[in-house]
């Protein structure tokens, strides 16, 4: 391959995996972080509300240490389904939705967990590894049967050879030492670490397929539709593809109880032996748990199998791809029609026909609010007005009513004030009462204030009679005038 094609190959790859996309984002240490604390073990789900709130506990410690905006973790975690590296599927065991890391996330968080913590592969126990699986192939896909048996007998010999050291004690049939058993124990467990992302890639092959078989459905004429033909006879046709035939048989090895109960001694084994002593807690727990987790993610495959090959089988039995060819034949021939129409018309433009949707818009019962017939209630209905005569008086007494009536007062005060040297407001009431009640009293009182003196000293009691015909008195310091007011 060439500089150049293999340069575009790559830029096609990087433009569409989701891995790199992942590997390429500025918020990367948030993403990995969040992501690895809350779905990174296998088979991890989450509810969307409960993501979210437990990623918002995350960003309110990460904003301190990493320039973060103010985006919430649901704007995080939509774009990260955007990106494919969140799954996001209806909840099976209730109401709403689940989160979970796509194949595409698995691979990134690993990728980035090899170069935190670089594995060691120039190892003799990978390179032995290596070598008997190399040897087991060849002898495997050996078509010489004469060749293959000759290698039979040749491991047979070793293997009693081995036996006989064995059983005389021979120092060379010794048991494996701490480093090397170590060495044995972290390749299983790296061989184990894609298994996450094996399933989801599985089981997202698994939602292709399904889609794929139904649009042949669709697409192909009822006659001439292999697919239909084979469903009828009861093919399994996800289950036999290459991909459904593959995990099956892992599957199948997965589920022999014979298999998995000699798996689990073997691993109980292992965890008894004086080197494992040395092994991490983290290590153990994997060690342990291996089964645990090939089994669940063989099992929530294996139903995602079973389901999509129900509702295929349900979906053609019951002749429903038969309303959709229609529906779909329709969709084409409106947008036939439409296609000529789109450069004289906008989708906007009034065509003169109202459509009427084919279901009602859902919302809370805590929306509906109940009808009231008292709110609309506008009481007796009003009658035609006659003509009056307006006493003019009683305009000036309303007037009167919402506001002082300084000219009075500057009146009343000048025709007291150049009769004596000074007088005070009691004075002033004295010799003209209160026509408007309170109101008069707090009129003098601001004229006082602003044009006459206050006498700190002395209090004088003062008296009225209020509009409703009430005599009322109150004792507050003395305000006088010594000359006449000009407003």
């Amino acid at each position: 391959m060439s500089a150049l094609s293999s340069a575009l190959a790559y830029r096609r790859l990087l433009e569409s995996d989701a891995t790199l996309r992942m590997l390429r984002a500025d918020n990367l240490a948030v993403m990995a972080g969040t992501l690895d604390a809350h779905l990174g073990r296998p088979g991890t789900r989450m509810n969307t509300e409960d993501l979210h709130e437990s990623i918002d506990a995350d960003l309110e410690e990460l904003r301190d240490h990493f320039d973060l905006s103010l985006r919430t973790a649901k704007a995080y975690c939509d774009d990260w389904r955007r990106a494919e590296i969140l799954v996001r599927r209806p909840a099976t065991g209730a109401r709403g939705e689940t989160y979970e890391l796509s194949a595409a996330g698995f691979d990134a968080i690993r990728m980035l967990e090899q170069l935190r913590t670089p594995p060691q592969t120039a190892t003799e126990s990978r390179l032995v590894s290596l070598a008997q699986s190399v040897r087991q192939l060849a002898i495997d896909t050996d078509p010489d049967s004469s060749r293959r048996l000759a290698a039979l007998r040749a491991e047979r010999d070793r293997i009693d050879a081995e036996i006989a050291r064995v059983r005389r004690g021979d120092p060379r049939s010794v048991v494996l030492d701490r480093r090397r058993a170590n060495e044995r124990v972290s390749d299983i467990l790296q061989q184990a670490q894609g298994l996450p992302a094996d399933f989801a890639r599985v089981r997202a092959r698994f939602e292709e397929l399904n889609q794929e078989l139904r649009i042949s459905i669709l697409a192909a004429e009822e006659s001439q539709s292999q697919v239909l033909d084979e469903v009828f006879r009861g093919v399994d046709l996800i289950e036999s593809s290459d991909e459904g035939r593959t995990f099956s048989a892992f599957s199948a090895l997965v589920r022999d109880p014979e298999q998995s109960t000699a798996f689990d001694d073997d691993i109980a084994a292992i965890l008894d032996r004086d080197f494992s002593a040395t092994l991490s807690l983290v290590t153990r727990r994997s060690l342990r748990t291996l089964m645990r987790q090939m089994k669940d993610g063989s099992h929530e495959v294996s139903d995602i199998l079973t389901e999509f090959a129900r509702g295929l089988r349900r979906y053609v039995h019951s002749h429903e791809f038969q309303r959709d060819r229609v529906m779909r034949t329709l969709i084409q021939e409106g947008l036939a029609a439409a296609a000529p129409v789109s450069q004289e018309l906008k989708p906007y433009d009034e065509i003169g026909i109202d459509l009427e949707l084919s279901s009602v818009s859902l919302g809370s019962v805590g929306e509906v609010i109940l009808h009231d017939p008292e709110e609309f209630n506008a009481g007796a209905e009003l009658g035609e007005a006659t003509d009056s005569e307006v006493d003019f008086a009683a305009l000036i007494a309303v007037a009167r009513e919402s506001e002082i009536d300084f000219a009075e007062l500057t009146e009343n005060i000048n025709s007291v004030v150049t009769s004596t040297r000074e007088a005070s407001v009691a004075e002033v009431l004295d010799r003209f009462p209160a026509t408007q009640g309170l109101a008069s009293v707090v009129g003098l009182l601001s004229l006082a204030s602003t044009y006459g003196h206050v006498d700190d000293d002395n209090r004088e009691i003062l008296t009225w009679t209020g509009v409703d015909g009430t005599s009322r008195t109150a004792a507050i310091l003395r305000h006088y005038f010594t000359e006449g007011i000009t407003l």
